[in-house]
């Protein structure tokens, strides 16, 4: 690495590995493309136990006609419910690693969703700028909450890659539409990689302009205050792991207790 020339600096930051590079980009740009680790074949089965958890889901809740009147069709809530291999995903080391050292030693999976961008510049639910904590005006001196996008099949600027803001996280407003054009870039990564943002970063997905679908899964960790997209422990059932690391990332023992005598009850079991 090239040693970079300078003066007059009496404090520097010191980073040497992946995750390192990671976390001082996010924290200075708002994002970052962290590698999953993961094999080729692993990859591939990534991407047919998404394809199995689409036709699954749409099986489960009146086809894909009942979806699309609810623009649900493209989005796929909680994988992990249709394949335990999506809770691997989610406990990814990297990407916790990088959420302990941005969050706080404790964070929970707040959503997972499998995110679908259809080919031939068809129109889909997140091809607009937003924040990952939507209707939020507000910034923070540290993350509340980190975005890990999964990369099912490779992120170009041909299948839509995510557009991003940089340092976006540290302004309340949303930039003007002159200052979007300006500095917006897209963010290409491999399959098997995750697109990792500040959840305050403004964040668009790109036209696909392909004939293929590009296919994600996106995870949203937040400190345990924020409420989750779905109530996992509920959705998922008591007896769906007992690995206590995995429980914890769960939100399983955060319900809010529902009386007085409840909320004793959990003061004396922790």
């Amino acid at each position: 690495m090239t040693s970079i020339a300078s003066y007059g600096i009496k404090e520097q930051l010191q980073s040497s590995t992946a995750i390192d590079h990671a976390v001082e980009q996010i924290r200075l740009l708002g994002y970052a493309v962290v590698d999953g680790g993961y094999s080729p074949e692993e990859i591939a089965t990534f991407g047919k136990a998404f394809d199995a958890a689409r036709t699954e889901m749409e099986a489960r809740h009146g086809g894909r006609a009942r979806l699309e009147a609810i623009d649900e069709h493209n989005t796929i809530r909680l994988p992990m419910l249709y394949n335990k291999l999506f809770l691997q995903l989610a406990m990814n080391d990297n990407i916790t690693e990088l959420c302990g050292r941005l969050l706080s030693d404790y964070f929970v999976l707040n959503q997972q969703n499998g995110i679908s961008n259809p080919g031939s510049a068809a129109r889909y639910n997140q091809g607009a700028y937003h924040r990952d904590l939507p209707f939020q005006h507000f910034t923070s001196s540290r993350p509340l909450a980190i975005n890990a996008l999964y990369c099912i099949d490779d992120f170009t600027t041909e299948n839509g890659a995510t557009f991003v803001i940089p340092a976006s996280h540290k302004q309340e407003p949303f930039p003007s539409d002159a200052m979007v054009n300006a500095l917006q870039l897209q963010v290409p990564a491999r399959a098997g990689s995750f697109i990792v943002l500040d959840c305050m970063t403004y964040h668009t997905g790109g036209v696909n302009h392909t004939q293929r679908e590009r296919r994600a899964v996106n995870h949203v960790y937040t400190i345990p205050l924020l409420k989750q997209q779905i109530d996992f422990p509920a959705a998922l059932k008591e007896d769906f792991t007992n690995d206590q690391k995995a429980r914890r990332l769960l939100g399983y023992g955060l319900s809010i207790p529902t009386d007085v005598q409840s909320y004793y009850r959990s003061r004396i079991s922790e």
